[in-house]
């Protein structure tokens, strides 16, 4: 046998799982675009209208933010707001269009709510925590130094079965957030279980699924702590020390 032939033999059999994996990555992305399309365009064409300004703080995740009708004025004190919650999608999705939702806008401030979506689709909690990962690498190979805060998995009505691998998925997710600078993990699944550690049926609508006025404002009152407003702009130099320094300057 040729010494050439074994590499090549070697290369031909470890590509083809390589290539199969890039493949279902492709079909993935592409399956997530078709899904997302409508969505995707709203959030265009509100950027053709007002474009948020550079350094906000920035909600991203399922409907649970998506239907958060009152978050900029539930965080009226700071100035730049941006919701980019798209109904039903997971955290897979929100790995996805990381750089569409997120990077685009700069933000200096990111908060995520996804999760419960993967689990109720059969996803397991490690699959969550991998699909977060992905986020945060995406969002810190572009944006160093934005912070990034998970929003813990919600205890709905209508997912009680589902209880034991919110609770492991949020302890996952909350080691590796710990593990992360200028990142924090809020718990919002704690206060929204009752004395005998059920989820709270009066934080949540008809549903049984996404939360009510009195749930978003439980949640105004754990997040809020959270985010801050940016310092002050610096006071701009007098008209003669301006001019100074811009004649000064390096060209």
């Amino acid at each position: 046998m040729p010494r050439s032939f074994l590499p090549t033999c070697l290369a031909v059999v470890l590509g083809v799982p390589v290539a199969a994996n890039a493949q279902q990555a492709d079909s993935a992305a592409a399956a997530a675009r078709a899904r997302w399309q409508s969505s995707l365009a709203a959030f265009e064409a509100a950027d053709k209208l007002a474009r948020p300004s550079d350094g906000g703080v920035l909600f991203v995740g399922s409907s649970t933010i998506r239907l958060w009708d009152r978050l900029s004025q539930d965080f009226s004190q700071l100035p730049v707001v941006i919701n980019r919650g798209f109904g039903g999608s997971t955290m897979d999705d929100c790995g996805h269009f990381a750089r569409q939702l997120v990077v685009a806008y700069r933000p200096r401030h990111v908060l995520v709510y996804a999760g419960d979506n993967d689990l109720a689709e059969g996803r397991s909690p490690a699959q969550v925590l991998e699909s977060f990962q992905a986020f945060v690498r995406t969002v810190r190979a572009e944006l160093p130094d934005t912070r990034i805060d998970y929003i813990s998995i919600k205890p709905s009505p209508l997912r009680a079965a589902l209880l034991p691998r919110a609770r492991e998925a949020n302890a996952l997710l909350a080691g590796y957030v710990a593990t992360l600078p200028n990142a924090g993990y809020i718990d919002v699944f704690t206060p929204m279980l009752d004395g005998a550690g059920a989820p709270r049926a009066d934080l949540y609508g008809p549903d049984r699924l996404h939360m009510n006025a009195a749930g978003y404002a439980l949640w105004r009152s754990v997040i809020a702590a959270r985010v801050t407003t940016p310092p002050a702009p610096l006071e701009s130099p007098s008209p003669a020390l301006a001019t100074r320094a811009v004649s000064t300057s390096p060209r």
